[in-house]
């Protein structure tokens, strides 16, 4: 109708898609057919709209890749890892495999042979090195007697070890496994059955760990005989 004006303000009316020439099949005439989008919109994983690439589906982040890729359905986006991590991981990357399980048995042994200099069954609480929960309190601590009981182990007296500490002794045959499989994987290449410990399991050896160090500090037998 002559003289009058869209409702629509001119600043929201839509814009007409754009166009791009394609010649017509079977002719050498150009014609107009729209551009497809440069951008839309894309919810990210916070829920925000982010703008998405052409190609992409709109409402769906990560965007799905072609059904043939190799990675799935999906992309995945890591964060760039910071100089700390970064830094790391070129130490690690450039380190031999055999360096750990060397340096980890080089440590044990020469902790051990500290252990049979210094013998600890003849010193005290007070004695370096001590323990300031026993010095202070007079209890034992959960790690108290740990050290006398390699000491005993390293000369084949196996109740005494128990006596002094009965949850290192029997942690460490299979501490000692898991560091075989470990060093024969590293230095030998070689796969041995490993130890499939569980959440549950991880909990319950803790949770036996704190009764013991609970009951062994009881000043009536049999418990006392724990305490050292």
């Amino acid at each position: 109708m002559n003289g009058v004006t869209s409702a629509v303000p001119p600043a929201v009316q839509p814009a007409a898609p754009a166009t791009v020439p394609h010649a017509a099949a079977g002719s050498g005439n150009a014609s107009e057919t729209p551009a497809p989008h440069a951008s839309a919109t894309s919810w990210n994983a916070g829920g925000t709209s982010a703008p998405h690439a052409a190609g992409e589906t709109p409402g769906v982040f990560p965007p799905p890749l072609p059904p043939d890729s190799p990675y799935g359905p999906y992309a995945v986006y890591y964060a760039e890892p910071d100089k700390v991590t970064q830094f790391f991981g070129k130490v690690n990357r450039r380190t031999p495999r055999w360096i750990a399980p060397v340096a980890l048995a080089g440590t044990c042994v020469a902790a051990s042979a500290y252990v049979l200099w210094s013998n600890p069954t003849d010193g005290g609480a007070a004695d370096t090195p001590g323990c300031l929960v026993r010095l202070t309190t007079g209890f034992d601590c959960p790690g108290c007697g740990g050290t006398r009981a390699a000491w005993y182990l390293l000369h084949g007296d196996l109740a005494a070890a128990a006596q002094h500490h009965l949850v290192f002794v029997f942690a460490l045959p299979f501490l000692l496994y898991a560091y075989a499989v470990w060093a024969a994987g590293a230095l030998f290449n070689k796969q041995l059955p490993k130890l499939r410990v569980s959440y549950r399991t991880l909990a319950v050896a803790l949770g036996v760990w704190a009764v013991f160090s609970v009951l062994r500090n009881l000043p009536f037998e049999p418990f006392s005989w724990f305490y050292v």
